[in-house]
């Protein structure tokens, strides 16, 4: 892979090309973290100026590494005021691959109110009138552009979420299908990318071929090959996800008491079956639909899914247990065609299905409408596609949502809305809700798969379990690969493997601890622009610590001083 770079000032126009070989050993997440440090300062006004668009790639992307196109959209976060970096699979990391690029960094603010289109193709990059494609979902919006430019392009978009500065706004990736079904969801990074008048960015790989670059392919190869035995070994990147995707999960963390129902006041949903994983491929398979689906090339788990409504036509792609979870259970919604209805407009609108289900247990919560009222869920969001004076509100998440309903279980932390697992009854994850340096993200350090080791209700042990999990999670995150990729590490010989794939890549001596340091440094940067913008290193609600989970008896009681020993870098 090439250290290109490519920086478009949306202020004057000017578009440069830079190679960048200071960086090389930065990647995805760890170079959003780096640029953010380097050129934005911590104060400024996220949907400013001073912001800057960040989108680039992992390490291992371009080499024949599983899963490892996927691509990082990351700012300074509207949502939580400190470093945001989203994480997305589909078509875009392997069009970058193909381009030669690394990262895209787009910066300054525009002179007018005019929209554009960021095209790159072999030859370079340019900045065409985007004007027609405003006001248009991300579905329209991308088959509008494969209409001009081709139906191979990849495609970058936001949708009228992010066009108006909602908080709660995405950016989305055309999978395989050209279909607009895979989010960088979390924190707001599509108002950022809307701020810049940027409606999308098309990526043209006509004329292009696939070159990536090793030291020694052989090694890496080799390394490779173990390591594709060890994921496709794994009992859930090679069994359950692959036939259910992770929706897989929904019945086990009802039974954990972890599932987020009626907006956290339970972890136990009662209609948990008819959302789950079996209900799902049941479904997919009866309406014509698919599980097993790849969100992008390369991906041997495909837990992805295709899912099909009751008149067997098409719906949304890539159903996942985040979304089933906070739209589902955590609302009393316990019919998976509304929760699938409801994830196909948020991908459409451009908004974060996570945000979006929690927002709405918090309206529900207030009264304003009633608990698992299926239609009047779809309203809310619709509302926030229509832009309304609530939709408004909606849009701007979920703790602007519970201020103004004066609700007092909003469940947050700096300012984003709970993942799909309630911190009580699996503490791990708690927190790193808590402590990571991105808010309540499950994908910076999940503890569901460690509960058969460490009691997950059981304060002991956590903050080390959590810190340990942040590295992982982070470092995954470097490489450009899944995190599904990174269950079978935890047998050694399969950890060992990556890190013989770098050797590979980068040459030279590589240890498990040089490979780690690469998230350790990310983090503590990331710690770093936090604590200058004024971002509170621990962040736990209230109510996690006075109320009980009744399906658990857990509640949660890690102090602050506890908290604040976890990621002491």
């Amino acid at each position: 892979m090439a250290d290109k770079f490519i920086r478009v000032n949306i202020g004057s126009k000017k578009i440069t090309l830079e190679e960048r070989k200071d960086l090389e050993l930065y990647g995805g997440r760890g170079l959003i973290d780096k640029i953010l440090n380097d050129e934005v300062d911590p104060n400024c006004d996220a949907m400013g100026p001073g912001n800057k668009l960040i989108i680039c790639v992992g390490l291992l992307n371009g080499t024949a590494a599983p899963a490892s196109g996927r691509i990082s959209v990351g700012c300074k976060s509207p949502l939580t005021g400190g470093v945001k970096e989203a994480n997305v699979g589909g078509t875009a990391g392997a069009a970058f691959a193909r381009l030669g690029l690394k990262a895209i960094i787009v910066e300054n603010a525009p002179a007018g109110d005019a929209w554009y289109i960021l095209k790159v193709t072999k030859d370079g990059a340019e900045l065409v009138p985007g004007n027609k494609y405003a006001g248009l979902g991300t579905y329209a919006a991308a088959a509008k552009l494969m209409e001009e430019y081709g139906s191979k392009i990849s495609v970058m978009t936001i949708g009228p979420a992010g066009e108006r500065g909602y908080k709660n706004s995405t950016v989305q990736v055309t999978d395989p299908s050209g279909h607009t079904a895979r989010a960088a969801g979390r924190g707001g990074v599509g108002a950022v990318m809307g701020s810049k008048r940027i409606k999308a960015i098309v990526l043209d790989t006509e004329g292009t071929k696939l070159e990536a670059a090793y030291v020694d392919k052989e090694k890496f190869m080799e390394a490779n090959r173990k390591f594709i035995e060890g994921i496709k070994g794994h009992p859930i990147s090679g069994g359950g996800y692959p036939a259910m995707g992770t929706a897989a999960g929904v019945l086990g963390v009802n039974a954990l008491g972890a599932l987020p129902t009626k907006n956290f006041s339970d972890g136990r949903f009662d209609k948990a079956e008819n959302i789950s994983g079996e209900t799902l491929a049941k479904n997919a398979k009866e309406r014509g639909g698919r599980t097993g689906h790849a969100c992008q090339t390369g991906c041997i788990i495909r837990c992805s899914n295709v899912y099909h409504g009751p008149d067997g036509k098409y719906l949304t792609s890539g159903l996942e247990y985040e979304t089933i979870g906070l739209v589902g259970s955590n609302c009393l919604i316990s019919n998976l065609d509304t929760v699938a209805a409801i994830d196909r407009m948020c991908d459409d609108f451009g908004l974060d299905t996570m945000e979006t289900g929690a927002t709405i247990g918090v309206v529900m919560e207030s009264g304003k409408i009633a608990w698992g009222d299926d239609e009047a869920a779809i309203k809310l969001v619709q509302e926030i596609g229509e832009g309304t004076e609530f939709g408004t509100v909606l849009g701007n998440g979920t703790l602007a949502t519970g201020q103004y309903l004066g609700v007092k279980r909003i469940p947050v932390a700096k300012g984003q809305g709970f993942a799909a697992y309630d911190p009580r009854s699996l503490k791990g994850t708690g927190v790193t809700y808590a402590t990571a340096p991105q808010g309540a993200d499950h994908t910076c350090g999940n503890s569901l798969g460690t509960v058969g080791e460490i009691d997950p209700y059981n304060k002991a042990g956590q903050v080390e379990l959590s810190t340990n999990l942040q590295v992982v999670f982070c470092m995954m995150d470097c490489t450009g690969m899944c995190l599904f990729n990174s269950f079978c590490t935890v047998d050694e010989q399969y950890l060992m493997a990556v890190v013989k794939m770098f050797e590979g890549k980068f040459g030279g001596e590589w240890t498990v601890d040089r490979l780690m340091g690469l998230a350790v440094e990310a983090i503590a940067l990331e710690k770093k622009f936090n604590e200058s913008a004024g971002v509170p290193k621990v962040d736990v609600p209230e109510f996690i610590r006075t109320e009980v989970v009744p399906s658990s008896g857990a509640v949660f009681d890690l102090t602050d001083e506890e908290l604040s020993q976890a990621i002491p870098f």
